[in-house]
């Protein structure tokens, strides 16, 4: 018994030894291909793998312990087959998620969304993002379905995970239609692109940006920096506003009221001078128009373009404030102003 023991023992160091020394060595490969930039890997991916490197080593070593018969109980044999079969998979499923992490950053160094002209960067970051979280998903999935393969016990559970989509997944869609639809929606937005990340949209009467894109919702982020969550089926099945479908580039539009006598070429030397005085503008669309005259003013509409959203509205507001200033101080006779006309009836001739 005394030698069985001190045979387990030895084991159990040697395995140690074997742990310590194997770790080392694949965690100093990974960090040298990292310190090259021509390589895939990236600087720090030896300590993002620290972990799950681990967990496989440890779990092969015990593994080909289980192989190779040297445990001294049959119970302690059997929990380290499971536990180092558990590890194998995990260890497996963290590598992929990674590595999927690595090819999604990599690809996504050609393109920068700080630019003014992101619309394709924008495109490319939607796409691997929703992607990101469908092969996460997967992976999660099917290995959670053969880790429960590995149990004898509850194989039946991990065969019904991995074949989700025959009987199972007809029952479980029948019984969760509204979440299957989610995830769908989130699939078919990754396709379509309906939003991109970082687009201008008005939502539920809210204006605001793209900020997230999961599979089942939908991060707005209002201009107030309020958020707004909504589900993925919303941007298939209701109507909403883009700004930045197609182009970033939006027109903007000032009103102001003024009386008759205002001499309109006037305000429309003004604007010029205001917009090639600032960078708001673009520089592309400069009208001044008269949209409507009533009884009592007469409506002037300031028409504009900026590169953006933002920039728009704060053109809208820079042009509003000139604007009314330089008629108060050159045409204050000019703003509006109610007329009433009081006649004198003639007096009686008695």
């Amino acid at each position: 018994m005394f030698d069985i023991e001190k045979n387990g023992l030895k084991y159990i160091i040697i395995a140690i030894a074997v742990l310590i020394l194997s770790f080392s060595i694949a965690f100093y490969l990974f960090k040298r291909l990292g310190k090259n930039p021509r390589n895939i890997l990236p600087v720090n991916f030896a300590h993002k793998i620290k972990i799950p490197l681990l967990i496989f080593l440890a779990s092969l070593i015990a593994q080909v312990a289980v192989i190779g018969d040297i445990f001294i109980f049959e119970a302690t044999k059997t929990i380290a087959g499971h536990l180092s079969i558990i590890g194998i998979i995990l260890s497996i499923a963290w590598f992929l998620i990674l590595l999927f992490k690595v090819f999604k950053k990599r690809m996504l160094k050609k393109y920068d969304v700080s630019t003014s002209d992101n619309l394709k960067a924008r495109k490319v970051y939607t796409q691997f993002t929703i992607l990101e979280n469908i092969v996460i998903f997967v992976i999660v999935v099917l290995a959670i379905g053969i880790a429960l393969m590995s149990f004898d016990s509850i194989r039946s559970v991990g065969v019904s995970v991995l074949t989700s989509a025959g009987i199972a997944g007809i029952i479980i869609g029948l019984a969760a239609q509204k979440a299957i639809g989610t995830l769908l929606a989130g699939i078919q937005i990754a396709l379509t692109q309906p939003i991109r990340l970082d687009d201008v949209v008005i939502v539920e009467g809210e204006w605001g940006w793209i900020e997230e894109i999961n599979l089942t919702y939908v991060v707005v982020r209002v201009w107030d920096k309020r958020r707004l969550v909504v589900p993925t089926t919303y941007f298939i099945e209701k109507t909403f506003q883009n700004w930045t479908r197609t182009s970033a580039d939006i027109l903007g539009t000032v009103y102001i009221y003024v009386d008759y006598g205002l001499p309109f070429d006037a305000i429309r030397q003004e604007q010029t001078r205001l917009l090639n005085s600032t960078d708001l503008w673009d520089g592309n669309v400069n009208v001044m128009q008269v949209t409507n005259a009533t009884e009592k003013s007469v409506e002037i509409r300031v028409l504009v373009s900026a590169k953006d959203s933002p920039t728009a509205w704060d053109l809208r507001v820079y042009l509003r404030e000139k604007l009314l200033e330089f008629i108060q101080k050159n045409y204050p006779e000019a703003l509006p102003k109610a007329r009433i006309s009081i006649d004198h009836p003639a007096k009686d001739q008695s």
